[in-house]
């Protein structure tokens, strides 16, 4: 055998046995008269140590590096009394080696293998994945990601759910995000397309009766890049019939108490809070909030309905409101930043950045002279002004004015961050269920209604009968699980009547009866055959994970991600195919001559 111990599991209690272990060699240290070598598995580091002057290690060790994999044979042995290590488990022991196998010797390596590989820029990291994912701190991140999976499907293996596996090729439905398809062979010109999710599969089997269903799945999206994104991405997606939101909501706040505890020994607190969409774009401008810190967004709107501000009165002459964020003690920024804060206004729809940084005996800013005292002391009454405050405002229509200003909110947070007045404890776990989120979007462009979740979510009960009458005022049966400012996921209760589900298709979404046909037409059939009430959702596995993991991007928590150009540098995907391969495909590709691309 190649071992008879892994490197993390000696002890003090193994002394005097006889050991093989078999692993990388992490450090190499020579004292003279004695080797050192820590040897490394994915359990830990055990000291080996050697007597490099005895025949059988003098030919040996001049050739070992760094990374190389060997096969120690030899006792165990107590460390010299002073040079033992608390900081490790297999601190108090060492093994005396009397035979080393060498299996492999290491090339020199693009980086080094520790902490400073954090430095190393990314695509380069990417390109020897297999060697950045050898650091104990990737190892111990794909352990959390094992443990997170197992907990999950033992949690809901226990609550009776069918873990059931559904296709992977499916058919295309260009509503949603852009997606990846595949080419048929055998049907000439037709396509499958990679799921964005498996939706429709698990709508189906609750029609099929398998009544509560789970699958940690492979979904797939051809969009741009970030942080939080990846052309392939995991979630764990979940059914289940004869349910309601409320036993949605215990499920998944069981299943997250149970990986919470399971991995890091947390125990989160149950039941989480609970905030309609409207409330939290009132207060955070966002809907999916971190609450670890304040800084809230304030209605100023009814202090101004006789302004003489301009952009004020304007604003509210129009429906919409002034909306404001005191950013404590910020005043003090600097041009930069406040720069920056403008951009993001103008990115946000503003005309620009409306501020005021107040001192103490007057304000600085654009609309300063334009306030009367009366105005200026109501603002600083209803956002307990201070010295030293920035303050933020926001005159447009609701939506606008809310969004704007919770992105200003997040930036002020991190200058605070920087500034050292705000600290965020990442170890605190603030999980919030947002719901009433509305149904219907109304897409300018395209001129009609849009799903804002997606088609198939119902509407309340008692809005139906807005759907014909107003359908932007319809609230759905959405919640979305958000954990310090993270969508963890998103789901809602199912439309699992044909007739409402085939009149939001046509009347209110306006799908032409064809679209509705082809892409839809075998789930209406379904519902005509005893579908039951049903409802589910996905949780993101990789946002999960990154969390649990302390990670920043979800490509740390990922085995093999993609960089932010869609590419897997260690094999070099996507790449080139034969001709004769995409002549099998009844595929030509031409030369774009303006990009000098191929297409």
């Amino acid at each position: 055998m190649y071992r008879t111990h892994t490197c993390g599991q000696l002890s003090a209690h193994d002394i005097g046995k006889e050991t093989v272990l078999i692993g990388w060699i992490a450090n190499i240290r020579d004292l003279g008269g004695l080797v050192f070598i820590d040897l490394r598995d994915r359990s830990g580091i055990t000291q080996i140590a050697i007597n490099p002057n005895s025949d059988n290690m003098a030919a040996i060790l001049p050739a070992l590096k760094v990374e190389s994999v060997i096969e120690v044979r030899g006792h165990v042995a107590p460390r010299p009394t002073g040079t033992e290590n608390s900081g490790m488990p297999t601190g108090s022991i060492e093994i005396q080696a009397e035979e080393i196998v060498v299996h492999n010797i290491c090339r020199p390596l693009p980086f080094a293998l520790d902490d400073s590989a954090d430095k190393v820029k990314e695509d380069l990291r990417l390109s020897y994945r297999y060697l950045d994912l050898r650091r104990p701190k990737n190892i111990d991140t794909l352990r959390i990601r094992h443990a997170a999976a197992r907990a999950t499907r033992e949690y809901l293996y226990n609550q009776d759910f069918f873990e059931v596996e559904t296709p992977l090729l499916f058919k295309s439905t260009p509503e949603g995000a852009r997606e990846f398809l595949v080419p048929s062979r055998v049907h000439t010109g037709l396509f499958y397309a990679l799921p964005q999710s498996p939706q429709q599969y698990k709508q189906m089997l609750m029609v099929a009766g398998i009544e509560k269903y789970f699958q940690i799945a492979k979904c797939f999206r051809d969009e741009d890049l970030r942080a939080d994104r990846q052309p392939e991405f995991t979630q764990i997606d979940i059914e289940a019939s004869f349910i309601e939101r409320e036993d949605i909501y215990l499920l998944i706040e069981g299943l997250l108490r149970s990986i919470w505890k399971s991995v890091l020994n947390v125990d989160i607190p149950t039941p989480f809070l609970r905030m309609s969409y409207t409330e939290a774009l009132n207060r955070f401008g966002v809907d999916k909030p971190d609450m670890r810190f304040g800084y809230e967004l304030t209605d100023l709107s009814d202090l101004f309905q006789n302004t003489g501000v301009k952009i004020f009165s304007n604003a509210i002459r129009n429906g919409g409101v002034i909306k404001a964020i005191n950013l404590k003690s910020l005043a003090d920024l600097t041009e930069g930043a406040l720069k920056l804060l403008e951009s993001i206004s103008k990115e946000s729809g503003l005309r620009g950045l409306l501020y005021a940084k107040v001192g103490p005996d007057s304000w600085k800013s654009p609309i300063a002279n334009a306030l009367t005292e009366a105005e200026k002391n109501a603002i600083q009454k209803r956002l307990q002004v201070e010295s030293g405050d920035l303050l933020l405002f926001a005159a447009d229509d609701w939506l606008k004015s809310c969004t704007a200003l919770g992105r200003l909110r997040l930036e002020g947070a991190q200058l605070l961050i920087k500034k050292d007045r705000l600290h965020i404890n990442s170890k605190e776990y603030r999980f919030l269920w947002v719901v009433e989120f509305p149904l219907m979007l109304f897409d300018n462009e395209a001129g009609r209604f849009v799903s804002a979740h997606h088609p198939f979510t119902a509407p309340l009960v008692e809005d139906i009968h807005l759907l014909d009458t107003n359908p932007q005022a319809v609230r759905g049966q959405h919640y979305d699980c958000v954990l310090n400012g993270v969508e963890l996921g998103g789901g809602s209760i199912r439309v699992h009547q044909a007739d409402l589900q085939e009149k939001i298709f046509k009347d209110v979404l306006k799908l032409e009866s064809s679209i509705v046909e082809s892409r839809f037409g075998y789930m209406l059939e379904a519902f005509k055959y005893g579908a039951p009430p049903h409802g589910g959702i996905a949780l993101g596995f990789d946002r999960l994970v990154t969390i649990l993991a302390g990670r920043s991007t979800i490509r740390d928590v990922i085995a093999f991600p993609k960089n932010q150009k869609a590419q897997e540098l260690m094999t070099q995907s996507p790449g080139p195919v034969r001709p004769e391969q995409l002549k099998d495909l009844h595929i030509g590709v031409i030369q774009d001559q303006d990009k000098d691309k191929l297409q």
